[in-house]
This record gives structure tokens, C-alpha cells and sequence, in this order.
């Protein structure tokens, strides 16, 4: 199994990654990607463990492989399969939102059902298992950009003007398809091994042209990765931005300018219903979602813990609504632990035997997500006050003979020395305040799209209404108008 050394080392492969408009030459040690490649890396490594517990035997392919690409079928297969993630999850904190477990979840899905890819002009079932099975073999990390660039919210790509602005297919040839424009939000992209595109958002009959899904590796020539600004270089110190300094994922724009995507790589070729099917008739969407629910609740957790400790060296645990507080800290982050154990209480297997989360519990909690993390980072906001305010400006203050003697005396707390208080309000800033907890906070909104989807096509549609509905039926039938 590939080890994080390892994938370091082919991170230097020519790929075309665009910051403050020059070409960053090597991603795996440049300030702006080393720190979380390396952050990736040690995943990969923590999974290369036998005592790791990350390891099955693939039957796919016959060797050992990374249980989080791996695909569940059996309940016992889908409760390893969240410890397996958890594991991943923890070494974070939850602060890696798109680790490779969570498009890789998406492909092992996808290969459950090949089916779904052979309804098509084309059959192309036997590409999406045999790139699974690379997942499984080379350990690999997809990135994905599934959603179109934000040209007009109003309109689908064939209402814009101007040809080409989301990626679609511009011409086939014996060797593949020819792809053209661009897609969004490729988080991790810059750093990852591949990147699958398609569309997540619903077409029209006149978009054929932009319903797609292929797999493309990050280096391939004509396609480029436009990054947002990076927040990993401005940081002082691993002191003074304790997670920017580690997990500041690369969200990128990516760009094609008429790149061949061999046909061995093409999903789905101009399909409108391909496209939509390949997330929702194969288990994708809400095995890759029960993924993505472990690590947020692992990241409230991880919250939880740092606004308990501020109360403690604050010395205010004890006051009454300082614990209302907490308790309701408490109640939101196990709200979203629940949901995580009910969808694996409440699987059942698919027509493959795929075991999929249950989608109430699971859907549910999604439709909170919006509402949870702001509400999370308000309870904290309260509890830390003006003290992540009077902060030093940086550990240069605690080191400096000049400055270090007043900070020793005036920043501390009973039983807290200034080091170890000043070291977690500076953690607790880079929850709440730093550029990179306003992308966190903006990200964990638009999670899984925007909220109203969220709730209306995914919580409403999944919670079982007609059960309720005749519940309630049959209640009001029970009795009738007594008219003397």
C-alpha cells in the first residue's frame, strides 16, 4: 500500500497550479500546499499500518487495500468502514473536509452499481470498476469538481453566453473526448492524484453537452487549477495559527482548455440523466454524505472540547450559564454523533448489496449542518469574549526579553501559565477568527450545496412523510363528528 512518502514524491509531476498569477513549480514543498500534503501524507501513512485497522482484503482485486475505498457489504463491512474513517478523522480533528476517503467513497459506489454507467449510447460499466480497482491497488487521492462555475445562478450552462464556460464536451475522437471550460469546487485538487468532474446540479435537455463524468489526473496537459488565496504562508507560526499551519486545504477553479479525456476515463457521456443517476441510483450520494457527517462530527467534538477548556482556565465552569452554554455545545455535537450511529443502525443493502446509511437519520442531520456550525461557533464566540483579543501579536512577544516578562505576568490564569493560556486562545481564534475559520464557516454552510437544497431536495424527500401522513390518517378516522 502506498505510503505518504510516496505520495509526496508524485506530487511533483508538472501539474498546473496557478497562484498570484505564476505556476507554482512544486506543490508538495511549497509554503502555500507542503504543510497539508504532508498533513495528507501522514494519512496515507496511519492507513500503510497493519496495527492501523485500515487494511481488508479487497475482492476486487484479490490484494490488501485502503478499507475507506472499499465497499461495504455486509452491516459488520459498513461499521469497519466508519471506524476506518474515524480513524482519519481523528488525526485532523475533522479540519480536512475532502480527505481522500470522501470522493473515493463516491467511486467505490459508482463500482457497486455498474449498471447505472451502461445505460447510456455508450456502456461504459467496465471503466468505472476497473478505476476503482486502481483506487484500491495505487491507494490513490481524488479530489472532485462537480459543481458549475457561478456565471449565472439563474440559468444553466446552455442560457450563457459565451461557449464553454462550464465543461462540456467540445468533440470525440478515436481516442476520446475533447473537453473544454470550467468546473468548481475542487477542494484538494492542487495536491490530489486525480480529479473526477461532473455535474451535480440538474440539467436541462438543451445542457447534453456539459453532462459528463470522467476522471482526469491533476497533471494532464491542457488543464490548470486556479486556487483561491492561500492562507498557510501569511501564518506566523504554528503557535500562533495552530490549524491554518496544518489543514488549510487548496479550493481551486479548474480550467480546461481542450483536454483529451480518453475513453477508458469516460463515466458519462452526454446524459443528462447519466449524470444525475451516477449519484443517486448507485448509493454515491449518501454513502459519500456518511463520510462527510463522521468527519463534521469529529470536528464539533473537537470544538466542544476547546470552548470546555476556555471555561476551565477562565474559571468560570461552575456558573450556571456557563454550563446552559456547554450543555447546549453538548447537545447540538451529539445530535450529529447520533444521526452518524443511527444511519449505520438503520442500513439496509441495495439491489447489489451495497449497505447504505440510513438516509433519515442521515439527510437529517445534513439538513442541520447550515444551522449547527454557526450556532457552534456563536456558543464559543461567548464563551472565549475579549479573550482572544488580548493575545500577543505573536509568540515572537513570549520569547522577546522586552515583552515577555509583562506577558508572563499579565496573561495567565489561576494554575495557567501565560505559554499554555495564550497557546489556546490563539487555537480558539483560529476557530472563529482567522481567514481560515471564515472559509470553514462559509464551507461547513455549503457543505453539501445550498441549505434549501439541502433540506428540500434531500432531508424532505428522505424523511418518510407517508408514514407520518397515515399515521395521522388513520387517527382522524378513529372518530367522528357527534351531531345530536
Amino acid at each position: 500500500m502506498r505510503t505518504g512518502t510516496e505520495y509526496l514524491a508524485s506530487l511533483n509531476d508538472g501539474r498546473v497550479v496557478l497562484v498570484d498569477g505564476a505556476k507554482i513549480e512544486d506543490v508538495s514543498t511549497h509554503p502555500a500546499f507542503a504543510p497539508v500534503a504532508h498533513t495528507i501524507a501522514e494519512l496515507f501513512d496511519l492507513a500503510a499500518d497493519p496495527s492501523g485497522n485500515m487494511q481488508y482484503l479487497a475482492p476486487e482485486t484479490g490484494a490488501i487495500a485502503n478499507r475507506v475505498f472499499g465497499i461495504p457489504r455486509s452491516a459488520e463491512e459498513l461499521r469497519l468502514r466508519r471506524e476506518a474513517i474515524q480513524t482519519w478523522a481523528d488525526h485532523t480533528h475533522g479540519w480536512i473536509g475532502r480527505s481522500p476517503d470522501h470522493v473515493g467513497t463516491f467511486l467505490a459506489s459508482f463500482a457497486a452499481h455498474p449498471e447505472v454507467f451502461a445505460d447510456g449510447q455508450r456502456d461504459f460499466s467496465a471503466n468505472v470498476k476497473a478505476f476503482h480497482q486502481r483506487v484500491l491497488n495505487e491507494n490513490l487521492y481524488l479530489s472532485y469538481a462537480i459543481i458549475p462555475p457561478q456565471v449565472s445562478r439563474a440559468t444553466t450552462a446552455s442560457g450563457w453566453e459565451g461557449e464553454y464556460l462550464q465543461v462540456g464536451v467540445v468533440r470525440e475522437t478515436d481516442e476520446g473526448i475533447i473537453v473544454r471550460g470550467s468546473q468548481m469546487l475542487a477542494t484538494g485538487a492542487a495536491i490530489a492524484d486525480e480529479i473526477f468532474v461532473s455535474c451535480i446540479k440538474p440539467l436541462g435537455p438543451d445542457d447534453q453537452d456539459f453532462a459528463v463524468s470522467f476522471v482526469v489526473p491533476t497533471a494532464a496537459d491542457g488543464l490548470k487549477l486556479y486556487c483561491r488565496r492561500p492562507y498557510a504562508p501569511a501564518a506566523t507560526s504554528a503557535f500562533d495559527y495552530p490549524l491554518t499551519t496544518r489543514y488549510d486545504e487548496p479550493d481551486a477553479l479548474v480550467v480546461f482548455d481542450d483536454v483529451l479525456i480518453p475513453w477508458d476515463r469516460v463515466f458519462v457521456d452526454r446524459d443528462t440523466a447519466g449524470v444525475r443517476r451516477q449519484f443517486f441510483d448507485t448509493g454515491a450520494h449518501a454513502l459519500g454524505n456518511w463520510q462527510a457527517q463522521i468527519r463534521f462530527a469529529t470536528k464539533l467534538e473537537f470544538i466542544a472540547g476547546v470552548a470546555r477548556r476556555v471555561t476551565q482556565v477562565n474559571g468560570v465552569d461552575k456558573i450556571p450559564s456557563v454550563q446552559e452554554k456547554l450543555g447546549e455545545l453538548a447537545a447540538l455535537v451529539s445530535s450529529v454523533e447520533s444521526a452518524v450511529l443511527a444511519a449505520e443502525y438503520t442500513a439496509e443493502p441495495d439491489s447489489a448489496g451495497q449497505w447504505i446509511p440510513g438516509k433519515r437519520a442521515l439527510y437529517g442531520s445534513m439538513g442541520l449542518q447550515s444551522e449547527i456550525y454557526p450556532r457552534v461557533l456563536a456558543i464559543l464566540r461567548d464563551l472565549v469574549g475579549g479573550g482572544v483579543l488580548q493575545l500577543p501579536s505573536s509568540i515572537e512577544d513570549l520569547t522577546s526579553p522586552l515583552t515577555s516578562g509583562d506577558l508572563a505576568h499579565y496573561v495567565q490564569s489561576p494554575g495557567v501559565p501565560s505559554e499554555e493560556r495564550i497557546k489556546l486562545f490563539k487555537l480558539a481564534w483560529d476557530i472563529i477568527g482567522s481567514e481560515f475559520a471564515g472559509r470553514h464557516q462559509q464551507y461547513e454552510l455549503f457543505y453539501a450545496g445550498a441549505p434549501f437544497v439541502v433540506k428540500g431536495a434531500y432531508t424532505y424527500r428522505n424523511y418518510g412523510y407517508e408514514q407520518a401522513l397515515a399515521k395521522v390518517e388513520q387517527f382522524l378516522a378513529s372518530y367522528k363528528l357527534d351531531i345530536a
